[in-house]
């Protein structure tokens, strides 16, 4: 049987590897995330490029102000098109990464939370009599430290929803706004 130092020995070293293997894949969820922001970028910005040149070139072959003015409008919708679907991608990626680095943390509360709950266990085994409300006390705290972050959890992903929807709304409102533009002031 170990000794209760020695169990909270063997708890930390655990605890210091479980933390090193949970910022390897924070690290790891973040910089994906990152990664695919910077594609997405990229792929954006070299997109955007050939489509001024060849909006450029169409311009500058209009013969008179009407073409110009007509090319130029029927440019509008395409590119608003881009950018929506753009926000989409963003959004998507965004939230996808939230949602990794939401599951490695509290797949790493839960077993941590548990680890401690095993450690305390144990610990109140071999405590000296008279300890046992001290220990319950402690479980106690940490049923409401649990409690308490599995609602921060709840609330964080509320609001991510939130936010997400909001977003989704406002791009469907401004692809809404580009579709019935041109058609609205047509017929003006």
């Amino acid at each position: 049987m170990f000794s209760i130092p020695q169990q909270f020995s063997n708890a930390t070293k655990t605890h210091f590897e479980s933390q090193f293997a949970v910022f390897s894949a924070l690290t790891s969820q973040a910089f994906e995330g990152v990664e695919k922001l910077a594609g997405l970028n990229l792929a954006a910005a070299r997109t955007s490029l050939e489509d001024s040149s060849s909006t450029a070139r169409q311009l500058l072959s209009a013969r008179d102000p009407k073409a110009f003015f007509s090319l130029s409008a029927a440019q509008a919708r395409p590119a608003a098109e881009k950018a929506v679907a753009y926000a989409r991608q963003v959004s998507s990626i965004t939230s996808g990464t939230a949602a990794g680095l939401s599951n490695v943390a509290k797949a790493q509360f839960s077993e941590t939370n548990r680890k401690v709950l095993s450690l305390v266990d144990e610990a109140g085994k071999n405590a000296p009599a008279g300890s046992a409300n001290v220990v319950a006390l402690f479980k106690s705290a940490l049923g409401n430290a649990s409690a308490g972050y599995e609602q921060l959890t709840l609330t964080a992903k509320q609001a991510s929803d939130a936010i997400e929807a909001n977003v989704n709304t406002a791009v469907g409102q401004f692809t809404s706004a580009v579709t019935n533009g041109p058609a609205a002031a047509a017929s003006r």
